[in-house]
């Protein structure tokens, strides 16, 4: 379904005003209406050591399902080669924000124009084991037959997409229990297949989506999450 004729979804504009009104503390600009949801850069963090950002870049298809752009990773890359990803990097120290650091490194990994993307807000940070913390901004595409993907050959090797629902669904998933200084946590995979190709995604990009899925959703995932201790800042 339109909004009159802006040609832009109204499931997908009244999301937007939902999630910006849920996560006003994050200075976003509360309108629907620009093309730029920035943050307020004079409230901008200092660069830290270890930060990076993803992009949760959401859009609806033809039959007005929510979808997320993913990618796989290069096989060349020394570190988690040929894993499904978000796009996303390592902040650099020209980056405004967290929100620069994701548009930017989407960018330079799948040609994504951050003119494209309509931010909506930023949802809590994930911490990994290795210490980096990993901000989700969450963002739209409205019109997504207008993006062509154009992928980096030295770090991407593929870009498709999912839908986001998926994630909440206890079909075609399995889990590994695992232990983190005494605590029993479980990994989640998730197998989606296109064509003959299957797409395997788990860890720490599948526990994002199973959040922004369930932000989204307005529901908890059909299965036991059980998500690692470490992700949480409550237990660094």
């Amino acid at each position: 379904m339109n909004s009159g004729g802006s040609g832009r979804s109204e499931n997908l504009v009244k999301l937007a005003q939902r999630l910006r009104q849920e996560f006003c503390d994050h200075n976003f600009d509360a309108s629907v209406s620009g093309s730029d949801s920035r943050v307020d850069e004079s409230a901008a963090e200092p660069i830290k050591p270890n930060r990076a950002a993803i992009l949760i870049c959401l859009f609806e298809d033809e039959k007005g399902d929510l979808r997320v752009i993913l990618t796989r990773r290069s096989s060349k890359l020394s570190s988690h080669s040929g894993e499904v990803a978000l796009p996303g990097g390592k902040r650099d120290e020209n980056d405004v924000d967290d929100v620069d650091t994701a548009l930017r490194e989407a960018n330079e990994e799948i040609g994504l124009n951050p003119s494209m993307v309509e931010v909506i807000t930023i949802l809590e940070p994930f911490h990994t084991r290795i210490n980096i913390t990993v901000v989700p901004v969450v963002g739209v595409i409205w019109d997504r037959k207008a993006f062509n993907p154009v992928p980096n050959a030295a770090e991407v090797e593929s870009v498709f997409d999912a839908p986001l629902q998926m994630f909440l669904k206890d079909e075609n998933r399995r889990q590994e229990e695992r232990e983190w200084k005494g605590h029993k946590y479980l990994l989640q995979f998730f197998d989606h297949k296109i064509e003959n190709e299957t797409y395997v995604i788990w860890a720490l990009t599948a526990g994002v989506l199973i959040k922004v899925a369930s932000v989204v959703y307005q529901r908890p995932p059909a299965f036991d999450e059980r998500r690692p201790p470490f992700w949480s800042i409550s237990h660094r």
